[in-house]
């Protein structure tokens, strides 16, 4: 990290739902019908996700709207009791669409535990164009010892929507910190993992609970991809980041009004500024010593609801 530097911007961001499943899948809304529900709620890309199902729906772009090629991806223990079986579930992100994926196999296919053929099923992902984030492993029933290891990764999913709502296990910021811990560099997203077989607007409906704001030049593909490769983004449940940067030596934070901002880091120090009752906060200012590791945002509201930034690190 510089010494001065602009680590998200005040305004120009596009709100993004990167984990979704239309009819193509196990969802209930047509790509056509996401499209729509996403786009009155302020949504401007949506990457469709279906399950094992690689698409780029191109034909719902415009200069509002940008979808995103992807699928989601999987590779399960062997058994028959599904509720206790391990399973890796990846989303695969494509950089680079006007590429021909026609007849390419997708799909890992070797066992659960080998974890060299999972290293090395993600380099030829990354070799083909591809993003790989690794998705909700509380729902996924993996640990530290599941996941230490991967290589490769873009991102991991720190807040999952549908899984908060199937079992309040979707926000599991203890993976991530974890994961930076074991040596790897990789953001986090907030996603809404939205099948919608509640019907939108009912409680049990899993659309529009978790986005990232990204900072692109523009809303066309190679833009909004460059910003995703950069961090060029952040995560939220709700929150607003309105201006992250580092001016002599001191990390400055705009918010939307919270209860609470902590600077979590790659040791057990943490700076946090705290309201007082009944009031909120909307900016902190944070000295570094430059012995932090890494750096990352986190807030809360008084909703309960969180949002925050990737991992910057000092050196």
């Amino acid at each position: 990290m510089q010494k001065d530097q602009i680590l998200l911007p005040e305004t120009g961001y596009y709100k993004a739902n990167l984990h979704c499943h239309t009819t193509l899948s196990d969802g209930e809304l047509t790509p056509e019908q996401t499209k729509k529900a996403y786009q009155g709620q302020g949504y401007s890309i949506v990457a469709f996700t279906d399950h094992r199902h690689y698409a780029w729906h191109k034909e719902l772009d415009d200069e509002n709207f940008l979808s995103l090629a992807a699928l989601e991806v999987d590779l399960t223990q062997s058994g028959t009791d599904w509720p206790r079986l391990k399973t890796y579930h990846l989303n695969l992100f494509d950089t680079d669409p006007t590429q021909s994926r026609e007849g390419l196999d997708l799909l890992p296919s070797f066992s659960y535990e080998d974890a060299a053929a999972m290293n090395r099923y993600i380099a030829r992902m990354n070799a083909l164009g591809f993003l790989v984030c690794y998705n909700h492993p509380y729902w996924s029933l993996q640990n530290y010892e599941d996941y230490k290891g991967l290589q490769g990764l873009f991102a991991m999913e720190i807040y999952n929507h549908g899984c908060e709502l199937d079992g309040l296990y979707g926000f599991h910021p203890q993976s991530y910190d974890e994961m930076l811990r074991a040596g790897q560099r990789l953001f986090a997203l907030s996603t809404d993992d939205n099948h919608d077989h509640s019907p939108i607007g009912t409680a049990e409906n899993d659309s529009f609970g978790g986005f990232i704001q990204i900072a692109a030049e523009s809303l066309t593909y190679p833009a909004v991809m460059s910003a995703l490769k950069a961090g060029r983004f952040y995560w939220s449940m709700g929150p607003e980041l309105k201006d992250v940067r580092v001016c002599d030596g001191t990390l400055s934070v705009d918010t939307s009004p919270v209860e609470k901002i902590y600077v979590i880091q790659e040791g057990r120090d943490c700076y946090k500024k705290l309201a007082e009752p009944s009031k909120a906060l909307t900016h902190g200012e944070f000295p570094l010593t430059g012995r932090e590791g890494w750096v990352r945002i986190e807030v809360r509201d008084q909703k309960g609801l969180y949002a925050g930034t990737n991992a910057y690190f000092l050196d």
